[in-house]
């Protein structure tokens, strides 16, 4: 059995932002004849981040690995994180949060482009007929951190140990304290629809000043007086509902977005990448979104940007990764995901306390 031990060292969840990112994600062939392969990676892993890493010491490169619910049932024995289930799609009108096929995350990161695709390369040649592609972006940093829509995107991340407690298990689920539950999902925009706004109704629906990045006042909520004065904030706004509050206290999580596209095709998106100590909190956010807070009251950033993909993965320690072996675990029953509750809700229970300014 593989129990990281009290002092295990987490993998690079809250690494600097970068100036490039490559978000791998494949699925498990199957056949336990493929399963040797990747356990042999995660305990390689960190060997291979340090040989390509060492081409430039000054380049940032890193990895986060995570597995999805089905694939840690296939890899390890038991226990299981406490939370890990596939993700949970959302219907809500024409919204939709899908849900799509992946069993593996890499979040490779650098300040150059060719390292992390270097590392995603040897990645791939490790795991060769193991694994088959689900998914494949490189991402870039835009600017001053701004997302294709021509807003500032992270400005709200937790840093130091605010970071950490944000992103990283504790007690609350001890074999797996010092990992993290990883959420991603690829949104494709409509530039045109978009770009037809005026800067106002933009900042209307993020929340925030386009050009300072500052945050729109959300004291008065009145329609009236939104119509009125573009420097109030709707409560239907991105920054709004993103914005999760239990017993008082704000719940953060660490994004790491990055903008993606490839302007002959006409392709335009962000990557979201989300870490939380629980999956809880990202998956409020996201009903609030595509659902409303209260129902209705969706986020209308939705009306031009359309969720593509959607998974929810665990990323362990580096220590729990380099204990891997290669020899499969005993046989044991797998443990049931968590299923999504009867009534179709997310089962999260309601926001306690208004969201702050």
């Amino acid at each position: 059995m593989i129990t990281p031990a009290a002092s295990a060292v987490p993998q690079p969840i809250a690494a600097p932002l970068t100036r490039a990112a490559i978000f791998l994600v494949v699925a498990l062939d199957p056949g336990p004849d493929n399963l040797p392969a990747v356990r042999s990676l995660c305990a390689d892993l960190s060997a291979l981040l340090r040989a390509v890493g060492f081409r430039d010491l000054e380049g940032g490169l890193s990895c986060v690995m995570a597995f999805g619910s089905d694939a840690w049932d296939r890899l390890f024995e038991q226990p299981r994180p406490a939370e890990l289930h596939p993700f949970r799609e959302i219907r809500a009108g024409p919204r939709h949060a899908v849900a799509t096929p992946g069993d593996l995350l890499f979040h490779i990161r650098a300040r150059r482009m060719d390292l992390c695709f270097e590392l995603a390369t040897q990645i791939m040649a490790r795991l060769g007929a193991a694994v088959l592609p689900v998914d494949e972006v490189h991402g870039f940093r835009y600017f001053d951190a701004r997302d294709l829509l021509g807003f500032v995107d992270g400005t709200e991340n937790p840093t130091g140990q605010e970071a950490i407690e944000a992103t990283l298990i504790g007690e609350e689920d001890s074999d797996f304290a010092g990992g993290s539950y990883v959420i991603v999902q690829k949104y494709l925009h409509d530039m045109a629809g978009w770009n037809a706004l005026s800067t106002e109704a933009q900042e209307r629906i993020i929340g925030r000043t386009k050009l300072s990045d500052i945050e729109l006042d959300a004291r008065v909520k009145k329609l009236s007086d939104i119509e009125l004065d573009a420097r109030v904030k709707p409560s239907s706004a991105h920054s709004a509902l993103t914005t999760i509050v239990e017993d008082g206290e704000e719940k953060k999580i660490l994004r790491d977005n990055m903008p993606f596209g490839q302007a002959g095709q006409g392709e335009f998106g962000t990557y979201f990448i989300g870490y939380s100590r629980s999956p809880r909190t990202i998956e409020q956010m996201l009903e609030n979104m595509f659902i409303g807070r209260p129902p209705g009251n969706y986020d209308r950033l939705l009306d031009f940007s359309r969720a593509v993909t959607g998974n929810l993965f665990f990323a362990p320690t580096a220590t729990f990764l380099d204990a891997v072996t290669a020899d499969p675990p005993p046989a044991s029953e797998p443990a049931q995901p968590n299923p999504p509750p009867g009534d179709g809700s997310l089962g999260i229970g309601s926001l306690k306390g208004d969201p702050p300014a």
